[in-house]
């Protein structure tokens, strides 16, 4: 008889004595197949393996299908597998670049001699059918760096050579799929059979990879349009090209070569010439009798308050005269604030705020009286006032900075022709290679784990724990109400992930193994370690990472 190990379930908080070697596959079989849906991946000790990764010790299971976060990550990496060997077979001269998300897909480009037309796309949406439905395996395999560069490099696929180069590890793993070779940070599926829906459309210039909702994973979800989104994707991809910068690969080996100094100063005026803009157009609109109040949005961690500050300095070199207030001020009372499904203080519902007082403070200012500025006291729950009054001159601007400021219910009271727009996010701006985008996510989520632990005593895992509900948040609260802004910001920096590796490696090495957020930790690691590091003395002061790294001009 086979040795036996014991492997704890956590999907049913049962034990299950199974052969030493099983697969997890294996494992799900003999714990009853726990999910409601088909597996994607698990957990293994809280850090994600494919389910064809073998157990050969005791281990704490979890299983995890489509409707979990991690498991549409693998849904995806294992759909663009596909997608690419597709277009591989069908114009094998091809080469095709998974751009970024947008429009609850992503944005791919096919660059082919000859223009990519509905029967092209055709072809290769049913090619990928084809290989679904043949239910072909991901093959795994692991080698020495130097020998996967000059695979990569063989099969035409420079960047992914040049990441695994300037990353440093010894070893690389990459998949195969009927001799078809990609390299993904993360697990596959076993096999293409897992890929139960998608679809693939004209899209701009390129195409839209669809993917299944995520509370329903047999519906696609719907294109939503973003089409001012995609010209700041579009104006982003241009700078990287301007720098020769197309993908980590190229930034690492810029580092190396001394060119930091350089990307810095570039990115940080981009974002300065942007703010710039910004400004001139308001100014513009405020002289013509509107813009008197600007309306800064944006999910958390996108860096709105340090976008409010410099917005600010270029209006007064408009010749306006700027004043902000923020919306945290006019927080209810806590003992008032609304309480969401799990009976817990709901802050990103928009009746967190105190509407009513709100809009008549602001009716006041318009009108041109003098107001005693709220302030709210997050120890006490409660609003203060401190003394501070205002009163807008006739050259005032008020900026009113706040993950509400775009939802239309806010400023109801308020009329069209005083407002303006402006939503701030860090699209990120750099991908790993061609087939690997980072989730923007991913970006913001760093900046708020850097930025609670150093200055808000929050440790990774509680920021992690608490991420789930924040983006619940946004999707309700501040996604819907991006494409009215008047004006879209990119936050995200080239050098960005660079600079936030030092930051962020040991605070994330704090979160223990047993705890249930490592494994978010573990892959936010895994993928930091293939950009080389940017010491925070090239930063200037103004520099929008301040607001988490520290160490800048502007007080927070």
């Amino acid at each position: 008889m086979r040795d036996m190990i014991c492997i704890y379930c956590k999907n049913n908080a049962a034990r299950y004595d199974v052969p030493i070697g099983s697969s997890l596959l294996e494992i799900y079989e003999a714990a009853g197949k726990p999910l409601p849906y088909r597996p994607m991946n698990a957990l293994v000790n809280n850090r994600v393996e494919g389910l064809n990764y073998r157990c050969w010790q005791p281990k704490d299971v979890e299983f995890i299908d489509y409707t979990n976060l991690s498991g549409l990550r693998t849904y995806v990496r294992s759909l663009c597998h596909i997608f690419s060997k597709a277009v591989a077979d069908v114009l094998p001269s091809a080469t095709l670049n998974l751009e970024h998300p947008v429009s609850r897909g992503y944005y791919c480009v096919i660059c082919h001699a000859e223009s990519i037309g509905p029967e092209t796309i055709g072809r290769i949406k049913q090619r990928m059918q084809d290989i679904i439905d043949a239910d072909m395996p991901f093959r795994h395999h692991t080698v020495r760096t130097s020998d996967a560069a000059a695979l990569f490099r063989k099969r035409g696929m420079e960047d992914k050579a040049r990441l695994i180069e300037t990353a440093g590890m010894n070893y690389t793993s990459f998949y195969e799929l009927d001799g078809h070779i990609d390299f993904f940070y993360g697990c596959l599926t076993p096999s293409s059979g897992y890929i139960h829906l998608f679809d693939i459309s004209p899209y701009f210039d390129g195409v839209l990879l669809r993917i299944p909702r995520r509370d329903d994973p047999f519906a696609l979800e719907p294109v939503i349009r973003q089409d001012k989104m995609f010209d700041v994707y579009k104006e982003s991809l241009m700078l990287k090209r301007t720098l020769g910068l197309n993908n980590a690969g190229d930034l690492n080996r810029a580092i190396a070569g001394g060119h930091t100094r350089q990307i810095v100063l570039v990115a940080e005026a981009m974002q300065e010439k942007q703010i710039a803009g910004i400004a001139e157009q308001i100014a513009a609109r405020h002289r013509n009798g509107g813009a008197r109040i600007v309306l800064v949005s944006g999910p958390s961690s996108s860096g709105k308050t340090t976008f409010t500050k410099r917005l600010a300095i270029q209006l007064v070199t408009c010749l306006c005269h700027p004043v902000s207030i923020s919306l945290d001020d006019y927080f209810l009372n806590r003992q008032d604030t609304p309480r969401d499904e799990g009976g817990e203080y709901d802050f990103e519902s928009l009746y967190a705020l105190d509407l009513e007082y709100f809009n008549n403070d602001i009716g006041k200012l318009l009108a041109g009286e003098d107001i005693s500025l709220p302030s709210y006291d997050f120890t006490t729950g409660r609003r203060v006032y401190k003394g501070a009054r205002l009163q807008l001159k006739d050259n005032s601007i008020l900026i009113i900075e706040g993950i509400h400021a775009l939802n239309p219910e806010l400023t109801a009271c308020i009329e069209e022709v005083y407002k303006y727009r402006a939503y701030v996010s860090a699209l990120t701006s750099i991908s790993l290679d061609n087939h690997n985008w980072i989730p923007t996510t991913d970006n913001r989520l760093l900046r708020r784990i850097i930025r609670d632990f150093r200055f808000r005593n929050y440790s990774a895992g509680q920021t992690i724990s608490r991420w789930p509900s924040v983006r619940n948040g946004e999707n309700k609260w501040i996604f819907p109400y991006q494409e009215t802004a008047d004006a879209m910001f990119n936050s995200a920096m080239l050098y960005e992930f660079a600079a936030l590796r030092l930051f962020a490696e040991p605070i994330l090495h704090q979160v223990k193994e047993s705890e249930k957020e490592y494994a978010e930790a573990y892959r936010l690691m895994r993928f930091l370690k293939y950009f080389n590091p940017v010491a925070d003395q090239e930063l200037p002061g103004v520099s929008l990472l301040r607001e988490f790294l520290g160490g800048g001009d502007f007080i927070y």
